[in-house]
């Protein structure tokens, strides 16, 4: 156990008859960084609060460092907050922005101004230390706001949304140095987003949460390879998600029986005949031709024609992304399906709106989601 592990132990908050987290069990290890990500409302910022102690929860406990903080003051954590709008005092210059916690715990002026220039420093804004917030730009509030946070020594940094109020160049680059700074002070950050991209591109370890519980606890790879529920691989994007249906199962694997029943290959163990599943395929996994091209059959042991090896579908919209191309497809059996395709892919064998296609993949990128 480090100073900076942060421990839930069947932490659950209630507001009034609605239950914003619900029995959560999470340990984040120290030195990470962790996200923790999800839709609206499904709990992350109130499991943020309650590590910080902005809120107390209904039941259970939290940890930090092995210790129980459940019911202490923000103060008494070894915690800091940064918040989504920084908060910064707009009277008050970036170097007494910075020194102000340090003045509320009685430090002395001529030393909380040293450990405040130093932060700014850290942070590659000394030069702008006599300057008010609102003589600065975003990005460089968003720095002042780290120093502030930083200045008091904290084991874990609290973020709720840093980046959000950020132009997409900007958050860019300050996830970036966000990350940097997590590695140079090999404290815990744990940030809240609804961003998947800045989680995948951010963490160490993702929380998924969904309607207060979490759906999935894992490395940001596992997260999108392997997500562990329908949700997740749903929610974290650039996946397609089919219900099968167990045909044939042994040790080794299963035949599922798809979308217009197409034969689907899964390297899973453990299935029963019977079973109704689903299973998610990254969308850059998958390739598409024209459907006069493609659509076969293959035959079982008797040479009998069984299934396609590929889905027929149509493409209803085409958006160019520079590097990659995405292609959404239409099909009347009810699915919608997204295929990412490399610019040269693309347009080595362009298609366009209206087309009748085929899609298929490999089997090793078939991951079953029970």
């Amino acid at each position: 156990m480090t100073l900076s592990d942060v421990q839930l132990i069947g932490v659950t908050k209630r507001f009034g008859q609605t239950v914003a987290v619900d029995g959560i069990d999470a340990l984040i290890p120290g030195g990470t960084y962790c996200c923790l990500l999800g839709p609206s409302g499904c709990g992350k910022t109130t499991m943020l609060r309650m590590i910080a102690g902005h809120e107390f929860p209904t039941g259970g406990e939290i940890a930090v460092g092995g210790e129980h903080v459940t019911h202490l003051p923000p103060a008494r954590r070894r915690t800091a907050m940064m918040f989504q709008n920084y908060a910064l005092f707009p009277h008050l210059t970036c170097v007494d922005n910075v020194a102000f916690s340090l003045r509320m715990r009685g430090v002395r002026k001529a030393e909380r101004r040293d450990r405040a220039l130093d932060m700014l420093r850290l942070v590659e804004m000394e030069p702008y230390a006599a300057r008010l917030p609102a003589q600065l730009s975003g990005g460089q509030q968003q720095r002042v706001a780290l120093a502030r946070a930083l200045v008091t020594d904290p084991s874990v940094l609290l973020l709720d949304e840093p980046l959000s109020a950020l132009d997409p160049f900007l958050r860019i680059r300050m996830r970036e140095e966000l990350r940097h700074f997590q590695r140079r002070l090999g404290i815990s950050f744990v940030h809240v987003t609804h961003s998947q991209e800045e989680a995948l591109a951010l963490a160490d370890l993702i929380i998924v949460m969904n309607a207060g519980r979490i759906e999935q606890m894992a490395s940001a790879r596992t997260v999108f390879d392997e997500p562990a529920t329908i949700f997740v691989a749903r929610f974290i994007g650039g996946h397609n998600v089919f219900g099968c249906t167990v045909e044939t199962a042994d040790g080794n694997g299963a035949r599922l029986r798809g979308p217009h029943g197409v034969a689907i290959e899964a390297k899973h163990g453990g299935l029963v005949i019977g079973d109704k599943l689903h299973v998610a395929i990254r969308s850059d996994r998958m390739r598409i031709s024209r459907a006069a091209q493609r659509l076969r059959a293959v035959g079982d042991d008797d040479g009998v024609a069984v299934a396609r090896t590929a889905l027929p579908s149509r493409v209803a919209a085409i958006e160019y992304q520079g590097a990659a191309v995405k292609v959404r497809l239409d099909a009347d059996w009810g699915e919608e399906l997204t295929v990412a395709l490399s610019d040269q892919e693309f347009y080595a064998a362009p298609v366009a709106e209206g087309d009748l296609v085929t899609v298929e993949w490999d089997d090793p990128d078939v991951h079953v989601v029970r």
